[in-house]
């Protein structure tokens, strides 16, 4: 795949350091990368984004960020109290289009879920995702509630004709419940998508060499990575 778009199922649940895991697989295996942040919010000019974290922790890739509001909101709330244009669809669209014509693999990270509206038409990282047809990954919770949330993503999605890629847990913590250890197995059934990792619960904030190193370990080969689900859920299984 060339583009494949990030998204979540709401918001503060990993999104950009998955993106960054992602990025750092895909560098070790020899793909060049660019990141897409169609919008950034809560941040005033200046001060470091997501794409600039991405950067920090994944290595060398083209960070490119369309538009900045500075209250901490949805990008079409936060473009109209900012009274700023907001982003549309098709500029997204073509801001990815564009990075995928000089790099292997593009990664476009939305804000919050995926139907959070960018403009005041309605339109979400969904209609741009879908002028690229590009196939949708979505990071998940480990916690109790993710599959419901989960399911919502997958099918809001594929009603409109997106394809799930599958499903990343951007938290994993070091000493899962029950309801965690359950989730492992029944996140697959919840996005009619396989689980394709799971990066662990503080992972943003280690060494950015360490954090290279590791990144391939916490995703499947699809993702260009090494980690393996059904290995993944054995070491749980019994505990």
């Amino acid at each position: 795949m060339t583009v494949q778009v990030v998204t979540g199922t709401g918001t503060e649940i990993g999104k950009t350091v998955v993106t960054a895991a992602l990025a750092a697989a895909a560098l070790a295996a020899g793909r060049t990368v660019a990141v897409l942040k169609p919008a950034q919010t809560g941040l005033l000019p200046g001060e470091p984004g997501d794409v600039e974290e991405v950067a920090r922790l994944a290595g060398p890739v083209t960070a490119a960020e369309l538009a900045r509001f500075p209250d901490p909101l949805a990008p079409a709330t936060a473009a109209r109290r900012a009274g700023a244009v907001p982003v549309g669809p098709e500029e997204v669209a073509e801001a990815a289009a564009k990075l995928a014509t000089g790099h292997d693999l593009v990664l476009v990270e939305g804000a919050g879920g995926l139907l959070v509206r960018f403009d005041g038409q309605g339109n979400t990282l969904a209609e741009a995702a879908r002028l690229l047809a590009a196939p949708v990954l979505v990071v998940v919770p480990a916690a109790l509630g993710t599959l419901n949330s989960t399911a919502l993503t997958a099918e809001a999605a594929r009603a409109r004709g997106l394809e799930v890629t599958g499903t990343v847990i951007g938290g994993w913590p070091e000493h899962p419940g029950l309801a965690e250890r359950c989730n492992t197995g029944d996140l697959t059934e919840a996005a009619g998508a396989p689980l394709l990792g799971a990066v662990p619960w503080g992972a943003g904030g280690l060494d950015p060499a360490a954090f290279r190193q590791a990144a391939p370990g916490w995703l499947a080969p699809e993702l260009h990575g090494r980690w393996d689900a059904a290995g993944f859920r054995g070491t749980w299984a019994d505990r």
